[in-house]
């Protein structure tokens, strides 16, 4: 799938993927600091993914796992600092929201710290049962000390 507004792009295909791009923002981020390349990558190749490109660098992302028939978990989601302010954000969630494999599924779900006025514009909202939920959640899974143990 690929959708263009002027010199804007997003697309599903993997190929125009920037591994480079991805990995150096998600391992600042608040939600995956420290997270290997490897991993990142891996994660990619499991999930179905949304890169927006300008021209045809990498400006953006979005990943959904999600078995295509009845729950998707949207993760990963980010404009380069100096590509906001501009509507992409918005802009991608519609992609994916509209993205056919993505149709008539029961439940979405996402965490998020910062950005629920984005989300709700697509329909999310805070959980409704949440006594129904349960997590099982390691937050500095991805950051090590200096031996390489895992720092809790």
């Amino acid at each position: 799938m690929e959708w263009t507004d002027g010199e804007f792009t997003v697309t599903c295909d993997p190929e125009k993927q920037d591994l480079d791009v991805i990995h150096g923002f998600l391992r600042q981020a608040y939600w995956s600091r420290g997270i290997a390349r490897e991993i990142v990558a891996r994660s990619l190749r499991n999930s179905l993914c949304f890169a927006l490109l300008h021209r045809d660098k990498q400006v953006g992302f979005a990943r959904v796992i999600s078995d295509l028939a009845t729950i998707a978990y949207l993760g990963d989601v980010f404009v380069l600092p100096e590509y906001r302010g501009r509507g992409l954000s918005k802009w991608l969630m519609q992609c994916v929201t509209q993205h056919p494999d993505l149709q008539g599924l029961r439940r979405w779900i996402l965490a998020t710290s910062d950005a629920h006025g984005l989300y709700r514009q697509f329909g999310f909202t805070a959980l409704a049962k949440p006594e129904i939920f349960m997590e099982r959640h390691v937050p500095n899974i991805y950051i090590r000390d200096a031996l390489g143990r895992f720092i809790e």
